[in-house]
This record gives structure tokens, sequence and C-alpha cells, in this order.
């Protein structure tokens, strides 16, 4: 018997997935990639002996890349090193107050007592709550691949619905657990591991607490491009045929089926299924056919679902260490609800961001020359699709950014750098196409989308499907890894595929 086919348009993690996966479900596959190299926003840039991980720099829930590599019979071990990282975070707010997130009980419990009373019953009855939803998670969120509210409650029953607290969001969850302005903007900020506002998500994304202080955080030895490089060796394996700058033109079209995809070169590409890991909306706009339908279904996604935020990205290499940084940092924003409300209502940066500087340095002498720093250091801007947003100008950015960074301890840092390059919201959306240079994918709104993510099978084509960031789960390397699968999952169902071994 002929074996089913399958192209995926893009080597993004959720591509990469997905094409493991429907290799290990019997499927021939082919996967084509613009770029010149596969990983997606997940890449490394080096220069003057720096090295850094251009895009994710945290890594949670590595079961989901082991059950991956589980899939095809393999051990993520034999491919890439996996260590925790602690303390997870260091945390600097505008008052000189700082707080380190540990998994280590006894000592989070030393660093809220910084800025609360009873730290203990606060910190256990939160985790407790964070945990249940988490494990009410697993069994459907990270299981199946959820459309809306109906999906979902084929998985639970009504009272379990309701412990996802439906009728809060992650803001006025924190504030009810803790009403401690130090701990609130602390946990509310962990929503911004999927791009989204604290004071429009649904509360079940308080989940993401447990995840790390429950599950730890991870950093990969040599870089996270070893998570990419990891996926490519085990596809060369399996025999996963990659062609690299190779831009696809459009998706063939058959009736109401997609049946492969045109290259720019003008070849054609024939396969069973189409695997889109470049998000819905763009992928309806530049490669689909603009039918009527195509324009009804666009215009309808973009209204429910808003990107994420997009982000300005300094690789700072310096002269010097900043010893009072550890490998994971926030710097807070003096007034968390004056900047959501200017990144997602207004549509601008915020005029005192929360920044991120991340140094790998501090977990893998090998990404820096010694006595000096790596620093990726992420600022979240507003997507470009953001209407209400003038053009920015990113040198004046730029120097609100090192502006606060001076200011909150980082003394001397511009007379340091020696080595710099810059990613622009602009520079986002040209090089990975994701809406508005969205880094999360959908932004999760509890009013407009209530948190779920654009449906993984078209609602337009037969054959066509999507992961990565827009679709379900969501955002970040764990995520859009699983979004990969969890398709695999549901082109299995959908098209009488092989049954998985």
């Amino acid at each position: 018997m002929k074996k089913k086919t399958a192209i995926v348009v893009g080597a993004g993690l959720g591509g990469l997935s997905a094409a493991i996966r429907l290799t290990a479900d019997g499927y021939d596959v082919k996967v084509i990639e613009k770029n010149s190299n596969i990983g997606g926003k997940l890449n490394r840039r080096e220069g003057k002996g720096f090295t850094f991980d251009t895009g994710p720099s945290i890594l949670t829930m590595p079961w989901v890349l082991e059950q991956l590599f589980e899939s095809v019979h393999r051990r993520l071990e034999d491919y890439i090193t996996v260590e925790r990282v602690e303390p997870q975070w260091r945390t600097f707010f505008e008052d000189g107050t700082q707080i380190d997130v540990t998994s280590d009980l006894p000592n989070m419990l030393n660093e809220m007592a910084k800025v609360t009373d009873r730290p203990n019953r606060k910190l256990t009855d939160f985790l407790s709550y964070s945990q249940d939803m988490y494990e009410l998670c697993r069994k459907s969120f990270y299981k199946y691949s959820i459309e809306d509210l109906k999906d979902l409650k084929k998985h639970h029953k009504l009272s379990e619905l309701f412990q996802m607290d439906p009728l809060n969001t992650v803001a006025k969850a924190t504030h009810k657990h803790f009403n401690n302005k130090y701990l609130e903007q602390l946990f509310n900020y962990f929503v911004m591991y999927v791009g989204s506002n604290p004071y429009a998500t649904p509360a079940i994304l308080n989940q993401l607490v447990y995840v790390q202080l429950g599950l730890g955080i991870h950093y990969v030895k040599g870089g996270m491009y070893q998570i990419a490089e990891g996926m490519g060796r085990l596809m060369e394996e399996l025999r996963i045929e990659v062609e690299l700058n190779t831009p696809v033109r459009q998706f063939v079209v058959e009736g109401d089926r997609v049946i492969g995809v045109e290259t720019e070169d003008g070849t054609i590409h024939e396969a069973d299924v189409v695997v889109s890991n470049l998000e819905a909306i763009p992928a309806y706009r530049k490669l689909a056919p603009q039918t009527s339908k195509v324009k009804k279904e666009k215009k309808s996604l973009e209204k429910k679902f808003e990107p994420t935020v997009s982000g300005l990205v300094l690789l700072l290499g310096t002269d010097r260490k900043f010893d009072q940084l550890k490998h994971h940092n926030f710097l807070f924003s003096g007034d968390p609800e004056k900047e959501f409300k200017q990144i997602f209502e207004e549509g601008k940066p915020a005029d005192d961001p929360t920044i991120y500087i991340g140094i790998s340095a501090r977990s893998d002498e090998t990404q820096a020359p010694e006595g000096k720093d790596n620093l990726f250091v992420l600022t979240h801007v507003p997507p470009l699709e953001n209407k209400k947003r003038k053009p920015n100008d990113w040198d004046a950015y730029r120097e609100t950014v090192l502006d606060k960074l001076e200011r909150m301890g980082m003394k001397g840092l511009r007379d340091s750098i020696e080595f710099e390059y810059r990613f622009t919201p602009e520079d986002l959306e040209t090089l990975y196409g994701p809406n508005g240079g969205s880094i999360y994918g959908i932004a999760a709104d509890r009013k407009s989308n209530g948190g779920f993510k654009i449906p993984s099978k078209s609602q337009v084509y037969n054959g066509l499907y999507f992961v990565g960031g827009s679709t379900h789960p969501g955002g970040g390397v764990p995520m859009v890894t699983l979004s990969g699968q969890l398709t695999a999952d549901l082109i299995r169902e959908k098209e009488n595929s092989p049954v998985h071994q």
C-alpha cells in the first residue's frame, strides 16, 4: 500500500514536532523552510566570542520533548542535555526590593518574607490552586487538540470546569491570594510566558506558576538552539526530507481541499495533508487563494484572535560581568497596570517597561569569553498589527531600555558594550512570518476568545492543518512542540491515517 504523504510548511518547533510525529504515524514527510536553518524563532547568533539564543531562553515542561522523542523510540538525553536552573529568576523592583524565585520552598518563603507576613500559607494556598489547574489541563489541554468550550466539556465534569476559575483573570486571582503589590506583580508576570495581559487573561493560566515552581525551569547545555539541532539529527535518522532556502508561494487547492504547495521556483509538491507552521492568519493572507470563503474566515479570525506582544531584543556582549545578575532576571516596571494598559490598550511601548535579561553564560561558560557577559535583553512591545500605534523609533526606545538598566544598578552598561545586535517586531515578522511580529502567537483574552486558540484544522479547506503558537495549546517551547504532536493526533483522527505505534 502506498504511504501517505505530508508537507510541513515551516521548520519552527511546531513544524518539526509535527513532522516527527507524522513520520511515526507512517507518513512520508517533507519539510519546506524559507530560511537557511531549522528552528524558527529558536535561533542562534554569534559574534566576537559571544553566543546568544535569539529566541526562547527558558525551557519548562521538558516532558513534552521527552514524549516526542519517545514516540519514535528514542531517548531525549541521547540528543540534548537538559539542566535545571536555580535560582529560577532574580527579580528587581524600582524601589530596590529584590526577590529570587526558586523551587526550593524554604528559600522561596524566605524571599517572600521580605515583602509579606505569613508567606507560608499564602504560597501553599496559591501553589495548590495552581497545581490543581495544571493537573486538570493534563487531562485535556495538554492531551487533545481543543478548539472551544464544547471540546473542553467532553473531557471535564462541570465541577472541574469551575475549578478552572473561569470568572477571574490572572490578576484578579493573584490579588485574592496575595493582596501584595510585589507578589502580585511577580506572579502576574508568569503569564508573559505566553505573551498575554494578566488583567485580561483567564485565571487558568495561573497554572504557569506551578509549571515553574513545581516542575522547575531548565536550560539546554550548549544553548537552547540545541533543541532544534537535536530534532534535526533525529529527523535525519528518520529520513525526513528538509528543504531549506525554499519559500512557499501558495497552497495548491483542488475544490475544497489543499493537495500540496507551490514553491517560489514554481515547483509543485503534492501531499495528502499540508501542515502550516506559518500562523493561520498570515497563511490565509499570503498562501491561500483569496476567495470569498477565505476572506470571510480571515476577517473572523482577525476579530477574535489578536496577536500577542512582540519584542525589542538587544543582544549585548559586554567587556565585564554584572555580578548582581543571575541566569534569568526581570527588572520590573514601577506601575504594572499602566505598563500593560499602554502595551495592550493604547498600542504603544511602555514608558517604563519590564525588562528581561538572560545570561546563559551564568550556566554555561562556553557562551561568553572569560570575564564577560552575553546579555539577551528583551522588552515586550505591541504587535505591528495594532491599528492605534504609530511607527516606533527603535533607536530612541533602545535608549529608554538602557537608561532603565543603568538606573536600576547596571552602571556603565553603555560603555561596556563591545558587541550588539538588534531584533525589532519588523525583523521578527520578516524572518518568521508571525502576525504583527508576535512572539507567542495568539493573546489569551477572557472576553474575545476565552483563552482558546485558532483551530488546528482549517475551517476552510480539508487536508490543511496548523501548528505553532497561534494554535492550541499556545506559545512557548513546550506549547508549540506539543501543538505539533496534538495536531498529528488530530490528523490521525480526521484523515484515517495509520494507527500510531
